[in-house]
């Protein structure tokens, strides 16, 4: 085991310890997708992945160009402030200004570390992958084209996917699910990102979560919608390996 996986059990440890106003504790656990290892866990169908700060590097300063944009302050969400704006001029407008800063922030995206690997093992391991994101088409495509060429997501949910609420709403996780031909919701699921938003997404969703960690968002992992933590995407190969087990409060008393 290295030592950031480790790190990473005794994380999860923590976790454990600090849900303590969870009623009940539901862990989250799927078979090993290493055939060898026997297991009467749940087996993973597939991975629903967040575009940026999960598939590529944050770029912090991008929502705060986006606000300054539009004149709101930290405190209020993009997209529900768009939505609340009163004629479909002022909607529109203001949906040119922040994808005027997104694509101008596309063209400095750098790939997570251990994209490629985790990408590469999912693929040879034939596990379904999807994208939920809140960014629009372009960036995500530019970064597909660019650093998984060889790489196929679908269902690709962004916030203008007609019908489809954005994160945190699970509808894009739900959505995911049923293209699939689940019947459980998404309960056969992973949803991994860096956000609030894609763990309520995903814990509402009723899937299993994984919290890419970075400098901002180290105090979601004693969240109750966080499964598991991880510091780098290919983290995942070995949780996966030996069978994920993650930590989760029931959903009727969060």
């Amino acid at each position: 085991m290295t030592a950031r996986l480790a790190a990473l059990r005794s994380t999860l440890t923590t976790m454990a310890g600090t849900a303590v106003n969870c009623q009940h504790v539901r862990p989250r656990r799927f078979a090993p997708l290493d055939a060898t290892k026997a297991s009467d866990a749940p087996r993973l169908k597939g991975i629903v992945f967040d575009v940026d700060g999960t598939l590529c590097l944050p770029q912090h300063h991008m929502f705060t160009e986006m606000r300054d944009a539009l004149g709101i302050d930290k405190s209020i969400d993009i997209l529900h402030h768009i939505q609340g704006l009163p004629t479909a001029e002022d909607r529109a407008a203001a949906v040119a200004k922040i994808q005027a800063v997104e694509r101008r922030a596309m063209m400095d995206q750098v790939p997570q570390p251990g994209l490629v690997v985790l990408m590469e093992y999912l693929q040879s391991r034939g596990l379904r992958r999807a994208l939920c994101t809140r960014n629009f088409e372009s960036p995500v495509r530019y970064l597909l084209n660019n650093h998984l060429p060889e790489h196929i997501f679908l269902p690709i949910i962004t916030r203008d996917t007609p019908n489809v609420i954005p994160k945190p709403d699970p509808a894009g996780i739900l959505h995911i699910a049923q293209e699939w031909g689940l019947t459980n919701r998404a309960e056969s699921l992973i949803m991994v990102g860096d956000s609030i938003d894609d763990m309520t997404a995903g814990h509402k969703a009723g899937a299993a979560t994984v919290l890419l960690l970075n400098e901002r968002n180290v105090h979601l992992q004693e969240h109750a919608h966080t499964d598991i933590c991880i510091s780098q995407l290919d983290d995942l190969i070995e949780i996966l390996e030996q069978g994920f087990v993650g930590q989760r409060c029931d959903p009727e008393t969060v």
